[in-house]
């Protein structure tokens, strides 16, 4: 302990109550005692000497305090955020945002006092007693079932929760060797102590997209790269855990990670992604000669939707249009956001979202100074795999002025409005725009190179007849939608959507114009809230798991994988909804939340995982509880008459 006290505040365990370190004292000529005190002669010179040395020590003393406590403040600060987040369900997302996951917690013992270091330790030992009730048990409930290994399984994880190494030798990047640059304490040591440098290296490059010259991060690999955020905080651990229960291990069960900043297409380009994942598939389908199953999350499943275009186009994959029928024999998509994040568009447009605008006015300052918004937007717009996230199906699915599917009788507010502008006196105001118009409006105002790099990657509209979706099968940009491509022709295969209802999710903003930057530049309209809760400061609430939207998640689930456009060769597709009921005593929400990313502990999500996995699938039916099916007959996209052509587009674009 006096080593650590050393390190802080640099004087050591027996001089810890004086200002004046051993090292700046001369032995005494001769010692003596005076009323029971020892003291020593000292010359007068010498004793003017201390005296300025010791008014020296004092003010470094004081810096070196006032540093500490700045630092501290600082880390203190973000874990106040965290809380505030966590209190609103969004500890995932604050992690994503402050970049704690996978910390190193050695690391953070090293710099904190012997006083906070038992308070943490004393509460993570609750916290494991309180997440870890049920660790395996799910798994050994199974076992008993006769439930055992079957399929293997390939786990491809949501966005952020991977974390990026260094691996760039160059002399900027020596330093970071290894090091992780998200996710991880080593981040927030670069952020804090070089943040130029380390948005040099988290920011892809604007023309390419790839790698900045003389920069290459790359995405963590294995099990560690998805179990946890930091210690005690479970990603996909607990599913391990039972995975591993009715026998899997690293011979049947693998992770594959990915740069989530790229473009889809870059992912192949850079890092060969698609091919390395279609390996793994044969190679797993080869040796047990049975075929593999598939679990996705969150942004994982539109990779994953993609990667079924690729492996089959010629040019590409060159698997062939039977590759997935014979290679998948279910694919587990938990929290797909299907129809894009709602959340993804304040992000980009402004560097926002309901974690950063609902903090206290003291965190919120805080959070400024250390990286605005203008920053922030900055950051999100030079990582483009995020903006796949942007919201797919126009008007059609998100509603415009007159309404929206998911608006709830005697609601005085249409969802339909996805951005309410507050008027002014500006002719710049747009007024209030439906998520169609948002999209032009966010290209509008935002960097040529951007605009460029999403609308050469991605497609966000709706194909109304099987002609447009068989043309979209060979265009790369719109195999990340749905609404514009197919299911693969694999009547064998098997889709499973598991994912949580029943907790506030962000639907709409209000915004206004931020005066203070420029007239381009907009704001969420933190002013703005209403006693029942439905705007929370500028952030208008509807239905989903805290993240993702009901439409996003249940849409083509429950609706748009039904109608035989999207789905001809009649894929099986069960939908499966959790609702949020958590724990109160919990941290986590406990064995029946519905959260985003708790859903992964939950345990009737691990027990059916097990029995897709072990051969029981086809005993799982719909489950619904929400009212997805009344909004999904409200969704202006329809089945096709018997000659081929929609029915009705409810006017949206294709």
């Amino acid at each position: 302990m006096s080593e650590l006290r050393r390190r802080i505040f640099g004087v050591g365990e027996a001089d810890s109550n004086e200002t004046t370190p051993a090292s700046s004292r001369d032995p005494s000529p001769a010692p003596g005692k005076k009323d029971g005190a020892e003291y020593s002669v000292v010359a007068k010179e010498k004793l003017e000497q201390l005296k300025k040395d010791v008014k020296k020590v004092k003010r470094k003393g004081t810096k070196r305090r006032n540093l500490w406590m700045f630092a501290f403040g600082g880390l203190f600060g973000l874990f106040v955020a965290g809380f505030f987040a966590s209190s609103n369900g969004s500890l995932d997302r604050w992690a994503e945002m402050a970049g704690i996951h996978n910390m190193n917690l050695d690391s953070l013992m090293d710099i904190l006092p012997a006083g906070i270091i038992r308070d943490v330790q004393e509460l993570q030992t609750h916290e494991k007693e309180a997440v870890n009730y049920d660790s395996f048990s799910i798994g050994l409930a199974a076992r008993s079932e006769g439930i055992e290994a079957k399929y293997s399984v390939i786990m491809i994880p949501g966005v952020i929760s991977t974390g990026l190494e260094s691996w760039g030798t160059e002399e900027q990047s020596r330093q970071y060797f290894r090091k992780r640059l998200w996710g991880s304490w080593s981040m927030m040591r670069a952020m804090v102590l070089d943040k130029a440098s380390w948005k040099r290296h988290i920011m892809l490059d604007k023309a390419t997209g790839l790698d900045p010259p003389g920069i290459k991060l790359r995405a963590a690999q294995g099990f560690d790269a998805a179990d946890f955020f930091i210690t005690g905080y479970w990603i996909w651990n607990k599913i391990l855990e039972n995975l591993a229960t009715i026998g899997y291990d690293p011979t049947n069960a693998f992770t594959a990670a990915y740069d989530w900043r790229m473009t889809y297409l870059n992912y192949e380009i850079r890092d060969q992604y698609f091919t390395r994942l279609k390996n793994h598939i044969e190679q797993a389908n080869s040796i047990s000669g049975l075929k593999v199953v598939l679990l996705s999350h969150s942004m994982g499943s539109q990779v994953l939707y993609y990667f079924f275009h690729w492996v089959e186009a010629s040019g590409y994959g060159n698997g062939g249009s039977t590759w997935v029928n014979d290679h998948i024999e279910s694919w587990i998509n938990i929290s797909g956001c299907m129809l894009g994040a709602i959340k993804d568009v304040p992000a980009v447009l402004s560097g926002e979202m309901r974690d950063t605008v609902q903090l206290n006015a003291f965190a919120v300052y805080g959070l400024e100074k250390f990286l605005s918004r203008a920053e922030r937007a900055e950051i999100f717009r030079a990582m483009p795999g995020i903006s796949s996230m942007l919201p797919i199906g126009g008007e059609a699915v998100w509603g415009n002025a007159d309404g929206a599917p998911d608006d709830k009788p005697g609601q005085n507010f249409s969802f339909g409005n996805f951005l309410n502008f507050k008027e002014t006196n500006s002719s710049s105001s747009p007024g209030n725009l439906s998520v169609a118009q948002s999209l032009p409006y966010l290209f509008n105002h935002t960097e040529q190179w951007y605009v460029d790099s999403i609308q050469r990657s991605y497609s966000h509209g709706v194909a109304h007849s099987k002609k447009e979706v068989e043309a979209n099968q060979l265009i790369p940009k719109k195999w990340m939608n749905p609404l514009e491509t197919r299911l693969p022709l694999a009547p064998d295969l098997k889709i499973y959507c598991f994912y949580g209802i029943g907790k506030p999710t962000e639907r709409a903003y209000y915004y206004r114009e931020d005066g203070s930057v420029d007239n381009t530049m907009v704001m969420i309209d933190s002013s703005v809230s209403t006693p029942n809760g439905f705007v929370n400061h500028g952030v208008v609430m509807g239905e989903g798991d805290g993240t993702i939207s009901l439409l996003s998640s249940g849409y083509m689930c429950s609706k748009g994988w039904r109608i035989k456009r999207y789905n001809p060769a009649g894929v099986r597709v069960v939908a499966y909804e959790m609702p949020h009921e958590p724990d109160r005593f919990s941290p986590r929400g406990g064995p029946n939340t519905g959260d985003h990313v708790d859903i992964l502990g939950r345990s009737s999500l691990n027990d059916l995982i097990l029995r897709v996995a072990g051969g029981k699938g086809h005993l799982i039916t719909d489950t619904i509880y929400s009212d997805i099916r009344a909004y999904a007959e409200k969704v202006k996209i329809y089945d096709e008459d018997d000659d081929g052509a929609a029915v009705d587009h409810g006017g949206d674009e294709a």
